[in-house]
């Protein structure tokens, strides 16, 4: 497969295998590993995958796999099908994603239905696994995803008032800590970064991974497990902090209206600042920048706006 530049990849990683007819438990195992990253199947035939390095390298094992299990395997970068717009093939993997959020929803909907002592905490923490799992394929933003966070968020917030847990902490405990969030910030996180850095912990060093559990000494933000900071009950993460930690500067609750408008879309503040923001931290998330340069810039912007509000 052809070495391309960031400005010259193409979209699409097409994937596309044959087995013997004597392999039928390997191409199931090959079918479940594919369903598992995300990928797209063809009426016709093969497998797509939007082209991203991490997709990439997922297909060329599959490859290897197969051609080891006697079959025959071809990976190749497309730059369109013609019967298949880019933006119809958004659109269906964005459906796929409406689909398995939407079974997830109905699963946690159940779960909660549950009165506090019946809900074990290893079923919680399969459907968050299982979140984190959808959410690593989920390629183009689906707007279900952010109903998942709020039900979630309602859950540990139900099982903290539910065992009486203190919600509120001494901030001395939060100074020079490590943070954790998820990969490719968006609004929420960076403006919660940024909030951190400026009123709560000066020297924060910030780590990015699905699981939270990746560093027990890293304090949680944005991240759906019940000790950290994420939306509790209508707030976004901002505004949970913020709350938590009793900051009541005046232009940081303005950002706190506008970071809420711009991640829930539910025109509580009727601000619309955050939607120009939030498209250029999108748009950059789709380059082949770090995470960490992610946050500095996502930093950078709610810096300025902070300081251009009366």
């Amino acid at each position: 497969m052809p070495v391309t530049t960031d400005g010259d990849r193409v979209p699409w990683l097409l994937l596309v295998f044959s087995l013997p007819a004597s392999r039928a438990s390997q191409r199931v195992e090959i079918w479940r590993k594919l369903k598992k990253c995300g990928a797209l199947p063809l009426r016709s035939s093969g497998y797509i995958l939007p082209n991203k390095a991490a997709n990439q390298e997922r297909l060329e094992w599959l490859a290897t796999a197969i051609r080891n299990y006697r079959g025959q395997a071809s990976l190749a970068q497309v730059n369109a099908f013609d019967d298949l717009p880019d933006e119809k093939l958004r659109q269906l993997f964005i459906q796929a994603r409406t689909r398995d959020y939407e079974s997830l929803l109905r699963e946690l909907k159940t779960f909660l239905a549950l009165p506090v002592a019946r809900r074990s905490t290893s079923g919680l923490s399969r459907l968050r696994k299982r979140f984190q799992e959808i959410i690593a394929i989920d390629f183009f933003s689906n707007p279900l995803r952010s109903r998942v966070e709020t039900a979630f968020s309602r859950a540990a917030e139900s099982e903290r008032n539910g065992s009486g847990r203190q919600t509120r902490a001494n901030s001395a405990e939060y100074r020079d800590r490590k943070w954790i969030t998820r990969p490719r910030p968006g609004i929420d996180r960076v403006s919660s970064a940024w909030l951190i850095r400026h009123f709560i912990d000066p020297k924060a060093q910030f780590l990015f991974n699905d699981d939270p559990s990746s560093d027990s000494e890293a304090v949680p933000f944005d991240m759906f497990v019940p000790q950290g900071f994420g939306h509790r009950g209508d707030d976004c993460t901002f505004e949970t902090l913020c709350k938590h930690f009793s900051i009541r500067d005046a232009k940081a609750r303005l950002v706190a209206q506008i970071v809420h408008d711009a991640d829930l879309n539910d025109e509580k503040f009727g601000r619309v600042e955050g939607q120009g923001l939030d498209q250029v931290l999108n748009g950059w998330a789709q380059l082949d920048i770090s995470d960490e340069e992610l946050m500095e810039r996502g930093m950078s912007l709610i810096e300025g706006l902070y300081h251009s509000l009366p």
